[in-house]
């Protein structure tokens, strides 16, 4: 059985027994008809992940892993904040008439600052020090930027990533402030996994440990049903995912360079209610 599955069946178990409702409170989040969208939620989730073990996607349900990384390369390599450039449609409910979604994650990657003698953006930045300064404990991205978070349109759930390299290893932490754990967990972890594994590549390293700390787990109050239906399904083996090994420049890396192999899955669930 894959590890993930694992992971995140006793995740959810956690979250719907001892859990805080917060059914009642004054919540901002509402469902598509209006009504409030409530919450059990846990404080302070940390998942870890080695990706020399497996590679950690769900087999409960299956994750379309080249759409969640086109999300990311969305965001990390395009450095996009205009949902006409991504092709999952995930972004539209917080897109304006003209496909923007505000000062948010792909606008706050492409800022430039000052490092050193030059400037580069917090993406050229990782790169630069894990190819020339591997052993720094300052590797890091943070796009929670405080100056333009009234301008953006959804303030940036996944926020901050630290790299850290272990003899031939790199290893991160992905921090997230918050996190529906049925719409978006697996797919979050998939994505972050597979960036690693893009970054370790054109770095000369060996993909390690991925560390995800969510200070908000959730699992919404109409999720409830639909959750434990999911976690009570049989488990596989953890599929097989590999890259292009031909590509050497992040830059390069598009979703074809992606590979998957022995991905078995049970029945996808589809129409999840999103609460905005």
């Amino acid at each position: 059985m894959s590890k993930a599955d694992v992971l995140f069946v006793n995740m959810c178990q956690k979250i719907l027994k001892e859990g805080f409702s917060t059914e009642g409170a004054n919540v901002r989040a509402r469902w598509e008809d209006g009504s409030p969208a409530y919450t059990i939620k846990t404080f302070g989730v940390v998942n870890r992940y080695d990706l020399q073990e497996e590679f950690p996607a769900l087999t409960l349900r299956r994750t379309a892993i080249k759409s969640a990384m086109d999300e990311i390369l969305w965001i990390w390599q395009r450095k996009s904040n205009n949902i006409h450039d991504l092709k999952p449609h995930i972004w539209d409910e917080w897109a304006d008439p003209d496909g923007s979604i505000g000062k948010a994650y792909g606008y706050q990657m492409a800022r430039k600052y000052k490092f050193g003698q030059g400037e580069m953006d917090q993406v050229d930045n990782v790169l630069w020090q894990l190819k020339n300064q591997p052993q720094s404990r300052r590797i890091m991205t943070n796009i929670y930027n405080f100056e333009d978070l009234s301008e953006m349109n959804l303030e940036p759930c996944a926020y901050s990533m630290t790299f850290n390299v272990t003899g031939d290893r790199l290893n991160a932490i992905l921090n997230q402030r918050s996190q529906d754990i049925l719409a978006a967990n697996n797919w979050n972890v998939v994505q972050y996994a597979v960036l690693l594994m893009m970054f370790a590549q054109v770095s000369g390293l060996k993909p390690g440990e991925l560390v995800h700390v969510i200070s908000d787990a959730h699992i919404y109050n109409r999720h409830v049903p639909v959750i434990e239906e999911l976690i009570s399904r049989p488990q596989y083996p953890a599929p097989k995912v590999w890259l292009n090994p031909e590509i050497k420049d992040f830059y390069d890396f598009t979703t074809d360079d992606i590979f998957v192999e022995d991905y078995q899955y049970g029945e996808q669930i589809e129409n999840i209610p999103i609460a905005v």
